[in-house]
C-alpha cells in the first residue's frame, strides 16, 4: 500500500567555493602554483595580469613586495593606476636605439650572418657521458670471454640496479632469453657469465645479497691481512649474527678473540654496501628543493610573517571576456548558450579568485597564531624553548575549525633565522614532570638524544636504564614510551648500538 507523509530534515551541503577553499588549503606553494597554472589553461576568463587584458574592478593577491600603503600611494600623487597599465603601450623600440636613422645604429644590429667558413666554424663541446651498463659492457668484453657468453652478458648487465645488485633470479633471466630470442640458456652458463661480470669494477657489482657484495670485496682485496680473512670468515658463517650485533655468539661461533673482531669489523666498515653508487650519481636521484610556504623575519623583539608569493600572478576577470558578456548581454537576440558559457567560465573565475584570497588569509591568520604562542622559540630559535603545542590550541585562538588548521600545517614549511621548519614541527604533545610543570615531548626527546649522544658505547644504555635517567631529571616516563620515542628519533636499541 503506497502512503504520503511530510517529513523535516536539517543536512549540511558544502558550496562549490568551500570545497575549492579546502582543497586549495591543503596544497603548498609548488603545488599552488601549478593550481593556478592549470585554472589560467582550463579558464579563459581568468587572466593574469601578463598582458594588460583585465578587468581592474576584480583583482585579488598582489604580492607584498607590489603592493603600496596608502601613504606611498598619497605620496606619489602624479602617478595613477591607468599610467601604470598603459606603460607597455607606449613603449618604443626608438627608446633603446634612439631615432630611426641607421647611421646611429651599430652595424653589428644590421648585420646577418647566416654563414661561416668551414675553418672558422668553432664546434660547440658537449659531453657524452657512458651509461653505468654500457661502462660494464665494455669492460667485460676485454675479458677472456666466448662469443656466446658475450651474447648473454647484456642479458644480465641490463638487470643489474643502480646500487650495483642483481636482484632478478637466474632462471628468469634465462625465461627473458628464451622468449625474445627464442634461444635457451642454461643456468649453469648464467652462473659463469656472472662470476665474470663479478670480477669488473667498481667490486662488488653483480651481487645477489648484501653478504654476497660484502664478500666480494673482501676477496678481491691485495692484501689479506689477519682482518681481511677473519671478516671472511666472520661474514661467510656469521652474517645473520653479524647484523644483529651478537658479538658474544660470533666470537664463540668462529673460535676468536674481541681483538680478532674488532680488526674485522674495522675492515668491513669500510666496505661499500652500494657498488653501483660509486658510478657517477645514482641514475634515478630525486633531489627536492624545500620551497618554504611562510616567511619569518625577527629583528630585536620583533617578528614579521608572511607569506611566500613565489611567482604567484596577480589574478584577474580577463577584460575581453567582461566586454563579450556585456556584449551578448546587450542582444536580445543572441545565443542564449553562449551567454551561459561565457558567465559562467565569469562565475568559476570570481570564484577561484575569491578562494585563492581566502586561502592566503587563513594560511597567515593560522601563522601568525602558531608564531604567537611560540614567540620565544621564533626569538630565540632553541629548540627547549618550544611550547606544548597541538591543533586545538590554534583552533581556539584563531576561532577555525581543528580540521582548517591540520589542513594549514599539512605539507608546509616556514623559513626563520634558524632554519626551514615543518609547519608541524611545532606541534608536540604536553606532558607533566614531577614538580607538575608541563614541558613538550619534544623536550624530552632531545634530553633523551642527549642521553644516547653520550653513552659508553660497549655498554649502551637499555631503555629501563633510560627510563631511569629520565625519572631522576623529574620526568616519568614509562619504558615503552621511552621506546616510542627512541623509534620515532630513529634510533635503534641498545645491543644495536653496541660497539666493541
Amino acid at each position: 500500500m503506497l502512503k504520503t507523509s511530510l517529513e523535516q530534515k536539517l543536512t549540511q551541503k558544502l558550496a562549490p567555493q568551500q570545497i575549492q577553499m579546502i582543497k586549495l588549503l591543503e596544497l603548498n606553494t609548488l603545488q599552488l602554483e601549478e593550481r593556478i597554472k592549470n585554472e589560467i589553461e582550463e579558464n579563459p576568463a581568468l587572466d593574469d595580469g601578463g598582458e594588460g587584458d583585465y578587468d581592474d574592478g576584480d583583482s585579488i593577491v598582489e604580492n607584498d613586495s607590489d603592493v603600496l600603503t596608502h601613504e606611498e600611494e598619497r605620496d606619489d600623487g602624479e602617478q595613477n593606476s591607468d599610467d601604470e597599465y598603459t606603460r607597455d603601450d607606449d613603449y618604443s623600440l626608438d627608446d633603446d636605439y634612439g631615432a630611426n636613422d641607421d647611421d646611429e645604429i651599430p652595424n653589428y644590429r644590421l648585420e646577418v650572418n647566416n654563414t661561416s667558413k668551414d675553418d672558422d666554424r668553432v664546434e660547440m663541446p658537449y659531453s657524452a657521458s657512458k651509461s653505468f651498463n654500457e661502462h660494464l659492457f665494455e669492460q667485460f668484453i676485454l675479458k677472456d670471454v666466448t662469443e656466446r657468453q658475450k651474447f648473454i652478458a647484456p642479458f644480465l648487465v641490463g638487470n643489474i640496479d643502480e646500487d650495483g645488485y642483481l636482484r632478478r633470479d637466474l632462471d628468469a633471466v634465462a625465461d627473458d632469453i628464451a622468449f625474445s630470442q627464442n634461444i635457451e640458456v642454461s643456468e649453469k652458463e648464467l652462473e659463469d657469465v656472472l662470476k665474470v661480470i663479478q670480477e669488473l669494477d667498481p667490486a662488488g657489482i653483480g651481487a645477489r645479497s648484501l653478504q654476497e657484495c660484502l664478500l666480494i670485496q673482501l676477496r678481491r682485496k691485495e692484501e689479506q691481512t689477519n682482518g681481511v680473512k677473519t671478516a671472511i670468515v666472520v661474514l661467510s658463517d656469521c652474517f645473520e649474527e653479524f647484523t644483529k650485533k651478537h658479538y658474544e655468539k660470533i666470537m664463540q661461533k668462529c673460535n676468536i678473540t674481541e681483538q680478532d673482531l674488532k680488526e674485522a669489523i674495522d675492515v668491513i666498515i669500510k666496505l661499500n654496501p652500494k657498488p653501483g653508487n660509486s658510478y657517477g650519481e645514482p641514475q634515478k636521484a630525486n633531489i627536492q628543493a624545500i620551497i618554504p610556504d611562510f616567511i619569518v623575519e625577527v629583528e630585536d623583539n620583533d617578528i614579521a610573517v608572511s607569506l611566500n608569493n613565489r611567482n604567484s600572478p596577480d589574478l584577474r576577470i580577463s577584460r575581453s571576456f567582461s566586454k563579450m558578456m556585456d556584449e551578448y548581454s546587450s542582444d536580445k537576440a543572441g545565443n542564449k548558450e553562449v551567454v551561459t558559457f561565457v558567465k559562467q567560465k565569469i562565475d568559476n573565475a570570481k570564484w577561484f579568485i575569491d578562494a585563492i584570497e581566502q586561502r592566503r588569509r587563513t594560511l597567515l591568520y593560522t601563522m601568525e597564531a602558531i608564531v604567537q604562542f611560540q614567540r620565544k622559540f621564533f626569538l630565540t630559535g632553541d629548540e627547549a624553548d618550544i611550547r606544548p603545542m597541538i591543533l586545538k590550541d590554534i583552533a581556539e585562538m584563531t576561532n577555525l575549525d581543528i580540521s582548517t588548521v591540520s589542513r594549514v600545517a599539512n605539507s608546509k614549511y616556514v623559513a626563520t633565522p634558524y632554519g626551514n621548519f615543518l609547519l608541524k614541527f611545532f606541534f608536540s604533545e604536553a606532558m607533566q614532570t614531577d614538580s607538575g610543570e608541563e614541558v613538550s615531548t619534544r623536550e624530552v626527546k632531545q634530553i633523551l638524544k642527549e642521553c644516547i649522544d653520550a653513552e659508553d658505547t660497549t655498554k649502551p644504555l637499555t631503555d629501563d636504564r633510560l627510563s631511569e635517567i629520565l625519572k631522576d631529571r623529574g620526568y616519568i616516563i614509562a619504558r615503552r614510551t621511552i621506546a616510542k620515542y627512541r623509534e620515532q628519533m630513529g634510533i635503534p636499541v641498545a645491543r644495536l648500538r653496541r660497539k666493541i
